[in-house]
């Protein structure tokens, strides 16, 4: 079993709150054993009596005739599970006064689902635990079926330290495959590089893509195939709809409209598959609108996007230290700061530096780095010129590929090798 105490111990901090506690992530991230395996095992270990935890699976045979239901007649039909059946097994189940935790798998395909889900919150000792798969699950806006009384807990593929803990060995032999292959979990069952890459790829492609196109009726198939191979290509650089437009036309060939290279953003940024990264003025403490960066969920389903042709390590370092800190429950925005230099003439010049990262959670602050090598002095500079010119007393950190343990200069900036950073969840405050 991979450990996800991480996810597990945000479960148990959400326990009979009063939400429906909603697992989200992209498919085969490994939600529906964090809820059946990590979290059932630990309620049991909690002391919680068995028959106080109802599990149901809705693509399972095994739970469906338990409510007289068949999933080959459900299948052919297309029909959904009945509400009624299932609604009467749990009031079946819950046969006194104390707490019951209700874990249900694949609950998009209950029909009335969240009429059903809203009623049991009138259920003072029910607490629920829901995932699922189908498009509203796999967006944003699934919170809002809960009457505002839904709870969300993020489930992201496997860290560079998830993945980790399940491999083991060698620290760098570990990166070296996880910066190409990166961390859905089934990758475990795969036995070589080969089975590793197709699995990858039938994902981004058969499941992924399928989903998004079913889900928002998209007509336009190649363009948002292109779409997705430039942000794949693109990761960490500053783009916005009007330069997709312009650069798919050039290159590629496809006619794409500004409007509807922003609805393809939108689609697939709240299918969890890119997420954006705003540009944030840190002096004068405003957004920029546009252009924004974008980040891919997994490097692994990049790679595999782009045939495993383009692995610029420097790159998906940065994308891997972004989504190590959405893992760890910040906010992370790209930092600009604005500094005025003397040119020619005398002459002085507004100039934007850019730091890579500024990541946010409550009234903690970091501002962060990724510099893949740093071989001379003057790429050295560089990269602290933008973390001197904030002038702040929050934490300012540089990560590099190579093995550097955690040393601080005398402008209070941290240089932390990237291995360490990823491993120690401490990293930010060493």
């Amino acid at each position: 079993m991979i450990d996800r105490t991480l996810y597990l111990n945000r479960i148990i901090d959400r326990m009979n709150n009063g939400s429906i506690k909603i697992i989200t992530g992209i498919r085969r991230c490994g939600k529906s054993v964090l809820l059946f395996d990590i979290f059932g095992d630990y309620l049991k270990k909690s002391g919680i009596d068995e028959n106080h935890i109802i599990k149901f699976a809705f693509d399972s045979d095994e739970y469906l005739e338990l409510i007289g239901e068949n999933i080959i007649d459900l299948a052919e039909n297309k029909k959904k599970v009945d509400p009624h059946k299932f609604s009467a097994y749990v009031k079946s189940r819950v046969t006194d006064n104390e707490n019951y935790y209700l874990l249900l798998d694949e609950v998009q395909q209950l029909g009335s689902f969240e009429t059903v889900l809203n009623g049991f919150l009138y259920k003072k000792n029910l607490d629920v635990y829901v995932t699922g798969s189908n498009s509203k699950f796999l967006s944003s806006d699934i919170i809002t079926e809960f009457r505002g009384r839904g709870d969300e807990v993020r489930v992201y593929p496997l860290s560079f330290r998830e993945f980790y803990s399940a491999r083991g060995g060698d620290k760098y032999e570990a990166w070296d495959e996880y910066h190409i292959f990166g961390g859905m979990p089934a990758l475990f069952e795969r036995k070589n590089d080969e089975q590793k890459s197709e699995y990858l790829q039938s994902l981004i492609s058969k499941v992924y893509i399928t989903d998004i196109i079913e889900r928002n009726k998209v007509q336009y198939k190649d363009e948002l195939d292109s779409m997705v191979d430039f942000l794949c290509s693109a990761i960490g650089s500053l783009t916005n709809p009007k330069k997709i437009s312009d650069t798919l036309k050039s290159i590629k060939g496809k006619s794409i409209s500004d409007i509807t290279a922003k609805a393809y953003l939108s689609y697939l940024t709240e299918a969890f598959l890119f997420t954006e990264a705003k540009r944030f003025d840190v002096k004068g403490k405003k957004y920029f609108g546009t252009p924004l960066k974008y980040y891919v969920t997994d490097v692994g389903l990049r790679n595999a996007r782009l045939n495993f042709r383009q692995i610029e390590e420097n790159h998906i370092m940065e994308n891997v230290i972004f989504n190590e800190l959405r893992i760890r429950g910040y906010s992370v925005d790209v930092g600009v700061v604005e500094t005025k230099e003397t040119v020619e003439e005398g002459k002085r010049k507004t100039k934007q530096l850019e730091i890579d990262f500024v990541a946010n959670k409550g009234n903690k602050k970091y501002y962060i780095q990724s510099a893949y090598e740093m071989p001379t002095e003057e790429k050295l500079q560089q990269e602290k010129r933008s973390l001197i010119k904030v002038n702040d007393s929050f934490k300012k950190i540089i990560v590099v590929k190579e093995n550097v343990r955690p040393q601080i200069d005398e402008n209070g900036i941290v240089t932390i090798g990237l291995i360490n950073f990823l491993l120690d969840e401490n990293s930010l405050d060493l």
